[in-house]
């Protein structure tokens, strides 16, 4: 590690195994890469103030981590392949995008979790075994207590899991998600904003600038942004991904009371659930071909994350199908087995992916967008 100072007076820290520290989270070789800006200018979304990746490249290979860490542009990028596509050396510069996200959410990780599951395949898959029998294990006590019961020769769904405990578990289940998120926004927040000494941001704007938070947050279940790339199929997919999972999610966290059906009866909710298995089904299926295939340029490369997360995705909803059917058909054993099943696969799933994993984007690109905007007007005030 080295210190150098600038012609501006503030130092600047080098780190020449910063390179290597990246390198660590994705599959890309940004050595071969002669800063040629082919792939800035091949990006619909790079723009004067956030240019990208070719300026995040010449951080990550001068080691200037500060730098990198201090601006939001990792989170602004879509990885539609367009910059890999168009790259003449063939760095990978949209590789190299992902696996700046990855570091990131590592960093942003207070509990350096992220780091571990993203770098060791025993940390990942033995933390979702883990869990998984702690989901199991709570059901085989709930029923030996008997809390939870699965006598009777029809399916009651709610002597097996009562709603009230499934309501605790959510309640658990979502302030310790919330707790982990804010405080990771916060260590993102300190990064880009707090830490960056080349601007100071007016209180006031925090405030006047929030609607690009909100917008932001809306445009992340359209992500209309990616229908600027060439492939345009994209963007429906993600629509089509993210309205079922949303769908889900709501169903079984929010309005668990109606979803839940306690016996064998159809419920009209059923029709929301298959909107959103059929989604989440063919969408997990369809990203894994191509992935296997590699005939896209996003999908050339797969993190294991990548893979693990379509793998859990596709079972939870299949696990759902059956647990749907095996109900309807008052299989009271297969409904209640089928039940501990799915939520073994489900739990683990939010647990680790949404804090810890791929779906922290969620979180972070709305507020990269929004940090984005804060800065820019910030400088713009400086200016004048």
């Amino acid at each position: 590690m080295a210190t150098i100072h600038t012609s501006s007076k503030k130092a600047l820290t080098v780190k020449p195994e910063f390179f290597s520290t990246i390198k660590k989270f994705g599959a890309f070789d940004v050595s071969a890469c002669f800063s040629c800006g082919q792939c800035t200018v091949a990006c619909p979304l790079s723009v004067s103030g956030n240019e990208f990746p070719r300026k995040l490249i010449r951080y990550a290979k001068l080691g200037l981590e500060d730098k990198l860490l201090s601006h939001p542009e990792p989170w602004l990028c879509y990885y539609c392949g367009d910059c890999s596509t168009s790259c003449p050396s063939q760095a990978e510069p949209g590789e190299f995008m992902m696996a700046t996200r990855r570091y990131l959410t590592s960093r942003y990780d207070w509990t350096g979790l992220s780091k571990r599951f993203y770098l060791s395949h025993k940390w990942e898959f033995g933390s979702l075994i883990a869990l998984a029998l702690l989901i199991l294990g709570i059901f085989v006590f709930a029923n030996i207590t008997g809390i939870s019961t699965m006598e009777g020769e029809n399916v009651s769904i709610d002597s097996f899991a009562p709603k009230e405990w499934i309501h605790i578990a959510d309640l658990i289940l979502g302030g310790t998600l919330a707790i982990l998120l804010l405080s990771n926004a916060f260590r993102m927040f300190y990064y880009i904003i707090l830490n960056d000494k080349s601007v100071k941001v007016p209180l006031k704007l925090y405030f006047t600038e929030i609607r690009a938070y909100f917008i932001a947050g809306l445009s992340l279940v359209t992500q209309f942004k990616w229908s600027k790339c060439d492939n345009k199929f994209r963007w429906i997919k993600h629509l089509f991904l993210v309205s079922g999972y949303i769908t889900i999610f709501s169903l079984v966290v929010v309005f668990i009371d109606i979803f839940q059906v306690d016996d064998t009866r159809w419920d009209i909710t059923s029709l929301l659930g298959y909107y959103s298995s059929a989604a989440l089904l063919l969408i997990a299926l369809e990203s894994m071909w191509s992935r296997y295939k590699k005939k896209e340029q996003v999908h050339k490369f797969s993190h294991t994350s990548d893979w693990l997360f379509l793998i859990l995705l596709f079972l939870t909803a299949f696990t759902g199908i059956f647990l749907h059917l095996f109900r309807l058909m008052n299989f009271t054993y297969p409904t209640y087995i089928i039940y501990v099943i799915h939520l073994m696969i489900a739990g683990p799933m939010l647990i680790i992916e949404v804090p810890f994993g791929k779906w922290s984007h969620m979180l972070y690109r709305p507020l990269a967008i929004y940090f984005a905007t804060v800065k820019a007007k910030a400088r713009m005030l400086t200016a004048t």
